[in-house]
């Protein structure tokens, strides 16, 4: 196996904190096509009871992809990038994500194991405010090919 295994429960602390911008919202929207007006009009958005834009669901890998960086570039786990494909994503919500939320990343690796001939890795990213209000959990499997002839 290439990627350490006694790498689970390492836990990677945030590295500086996101802004949710409208037009961040915006653009996420378009980008999968979702025209729900709570993503694009805060008016629309606040007649919901959301104080500002809502994010849509799945806007919350836009925060854990940054955050797994951190992961995914530790020479010391011994992940090849080069041969990942993103295999899982999951979203656990506490509340909605709103345009002016500043959100903070805590990554941590929950699982490594091998099947077949591929490294699986499964992240966990708790995403929470500056003064520690959950927001939401994310998990994410990354499985890492093996070579040809690897099993």
């Amino acid at each position: 196996m290439a990627v350490n295994p006694e790498f689970v429960g390492r836990v990677y602390a945030p590295e500086g904190f996101y802004v949710v911008a409208r037009e961040k919202i915006r653009e996420f929207a378009a980008a999968i096509g979702d025209g729900n007006p709570a993503f694009s009009d805060v008016e629309a958005a606040r007649a919901l009871g959301y104080p500002d834009l809502v994010a849509p669901p799945t806007f919350a890998v836009v925060l854990s992809l940054r955050a797994s960086r951190a992961v995914v570039h530790d020479p010391e786990l011994g992940l090849d990038y080069s041969r990942v494909v993103h295999g899982e994503q999951h979203f656990t919500y506490v509340r909605p994500i709103v345009a002016g939320d500043e959100l903070v990343v805590t990554t941590t690796i929950e699982a490594i194991r091998t099947a077949a001939g591929n490294d699986m890795l499964t992240t966990r990213g708790d995403i929470a405010t500056l003064a520690g209000e959950p927001v939401v959990t994310t998990r994410a499997l990354l499985v890492a090919r093996g070579s040809e002839g690897e099993s």
